[in-house]
């Protein structure tokens, strides 16, 4: 199962080695995290000197300036002295953190750009099966919104949790080198206030994850709703929805109200027995300092470092926390980036292998990788000859995708093999053989630019007159020039400013650009009025002209004049020939669905 964005995890074996696998980001930049690290060490052990110089200060004799102790009296001896020596460390600190923040930050900034980097190479090149069994959203999250919480915990959390650790530690030492016994009475007093806050928060955090799946599934109920508002309209289940969305609103507000209410007894309880253990201890204190055990300067150093030691202890609970979430975030990543992924070129313009367009499928069987159990190409045995226009028809969920989707190499046959100009597929480079290919859907995908960049889009390289010119054969170049912009005109997420018709004959041009051996034509023109359709064919018939073109198609009206028309039914060919002599099989499947249609 999927981890949840942000989820808490607990730091098993398996999931601190995959996040492991993040320190050959951080290695070429080790000379940064040494030098922050080091610069981290010396800022949190010089804040030390606060509590000890302060109880100094304190302490002081008001009438002389003389500064009674046995222990630094050679460095610390007037108030002058202790004055200049708060204002040095505080003045080191600054300069400590200033190195440790600029260093950590070079590191950081300098491993997760090569992180966020190399996730999207990974995730670019990882195969279809690899985006069918997850979800974009999920993956979009983990190059933004975990690579985010990375640089924060890089940036902050992790300083600020060692920086703790280091002062408690320190800390604790030096209560037990001023005052022994007041140390002693702390230490026995505090463990009880943390059990039972530990108690509290458990419980406490069973709620708030009740109420985080709470709004997890509102935020889902949203999106649903927002995402298909027109089909919500059009059935006009507003108060459905909404009724769904009141719902899982009061789930959020009932656990919220049951942490609230938890969560103000907890904050009663802590101050109600630290404050009680803070009056107990400094009773104790003054007590110890009528009986002469201690001294007023080393009382006072005892307080410091007391608050120095609870204010530290405060902030390590959350610090712990997002480490765990960013070490359950890196390790998702990380194995998302261990996935297999395709040999795919990247770099340089493909050279092309200028096939005849040849393709011939022997014995092929296949079944989508996450649904092992439906068989959906058996025995699949088709030719087709290079320039010949070959139409493949059935019903849906007949395999007549899954066919171009294998030309397409974005699977692998589980049998059988695909030949191209009788060379096996395996034995190609794969960006080369598919970049002798171009597909032209039904939906058709537009990038949210202009259109001058999604016609660019099948050859990036070539000038603006060839732009024009395959705009024209696309029977685009008219209505593109009718916009205010041209070809500048922008045409929004996934080409929502343009119609239908006009999007195909964008994605036309597009093909036409890349002049590939073989075209893939996947229901172009079923979603089109007749007027629009009759426009996008005259440039799908320029476009299939000298090209092995195979047409996907539902609307027969289109494929009448093809070389070859393949009937598809349960993985297989069950009839082949022209239009003419299909239409005379007598019970045949293409001549039913031609008795509809033409009727």
């Amino acid at each position: 199962m999927a981890r949840k964005r942000g989820e808490r995890v607990k730091l098993e074996k398996g999931v601190v080695k995959g996040a492991s696998s993040f320190f050959k980001y951080i290695k070429p930049y080790r000379g940064y995290f040494i030098g922050g690290f080091i610069f981290l060490v010396l800022g949190s052990l010089i804040a030390l000197l606060f509590p000890y110089l302060m109880g100094k200060l304190l302490s002081s004799d008001e009438v002389t300036t003389s500064v009674q102790s046995n222990f630094g009296d050679e460095f610390f001896d007037t108030r002058l002295s202790v004055v200049i020596g708060l204002i040095l460390v505080f003045v080191c600190q600054a300069i400590f953190s200033y190195l440790r923040i600029l260093l950590t930050g070079y590191m950081t900034e300098n491993s997760l750009n090569d992180l966020r980097q190399d996730a999207f190479k990974h995730m670019i090149k990882s195969p279809m099966s690899f985006f069918n069994s997850n979800k974009v959203g999920e993956l979009t999250s983990r190059i933004a919104t975990d690579i985010n919480l990375l640089q924060e915990t890089l940036n902050v959390t992790i300083a600020e949790f060692i920086r703790q650790i280091i002062i408690v530690l320190f800390s604790v030492v030096g209560l037990l080198i001023f005052a022994p016994k007041l140390s002693l009475i702390m230490l026995a007093t505090l463990p009880v206030v943390i059990v039972v806050a530990i108690v509290f928060g458990s419980y406490i955090k069973k709620i708030s994850k009740k109420a985080q799946n709470s709004s997890a599934d509102s935020t889902n109920v949203l999106n649903e709703a927002l995402s298909g508002i027109a089909t919500v309209k059009s059935f006009s289940n507003e108060f459905f929805e909404l009724m769904k969305f009141k719902k899982s609103a009061e789930d959020i507000k009932k656990y919220a109200l049951k942490s609230v209410r938890w969560r103000a007894a907890f904050i009663s309880f802590i101050v109600v027995s630290m404050f009680s253990v803070i009056v107990f201890i400094i009773w104790q204190g003054m007590e110890s300092v009528d009986n002469k055990d201690i001294t007023q300067e080393e009382f006072y150093q005892f307080i410091f470092f007391t608050i120095f030691i609870g204010s530290s202890i405060g902030s390590i609970p959350n610090s712990y926390a997002s480490i765990q979430k960013a070490i359950g975030a890196t390790d998702s990543l990380m194995k998302i980036m261990k996935q297999e992924i395709e040999p795919v070129q990247l770099g340089s313009k493909i050279v092309p292998l200028n096939l005849s367009g040849k393709v011939v499928f022997k014995d092929i069987g296949f079944y989508y990788p996450t649904r092992p159990d439906l068989q959906v190409l058996k025995d699949l045995n088709l030719s087709i000859e290079s320039g010949s226009k070959v139409a493949l028809v059935g019903s849906s969920g007949a395999g007549k995708s899954t066919v171009a989707s294998l030309l397409l190499q974005f699977y692998k046959p589980t049998g059988g093999k695909i030949f191209f100009d009788d060379v096996e597929a395996e034995e190609y480079d794969l960006s080369r053989l598919r970049n002798e290919m171009t597909v032209v859907p039904q939906d058709v995908f537009l990038f949210n630019g202009s259109i001058k960049e999604n016609i660019l889009y099948g050859d990036t390289e070539v000038d603006y007159d060839t732009l024009i010119e395959a705009a024209k054969h696309a029977n685009a170049h008219e209505f593109i020039m009718s916009f205010p912009q041209g070809y500048e005109t922008i045409v929004g997420e996934r080409g929502v400013q343009l119609s239908g018709g006009q999007r195909q004959r964008v994605a036309i041009a597009r093909a036409i650009l890349k002049d590939p051996s073989i075209l893939i034509l996947d229901e172009a023109t079923s979603s089109l009025d007749s007027e629009s359709e009759k426009v996008v064919q005259e440039a799908l018939d320029k476009l299939m002209i000298n090209r092995t073109s195979i047409i996907i198609a539902h609307r027969l009206s289109t494929i009448k004049n093809c070389d070859k028309i393949l009937v598809f039914d349960k993985g297989r060919i069950v009839e082949q020939g022209t239009h003419d002599e299909l239409i005379l099989i007598e019970n045949g499947i293409y001549k039913h669905l031609a008795s509809i249609q033409f009727a």
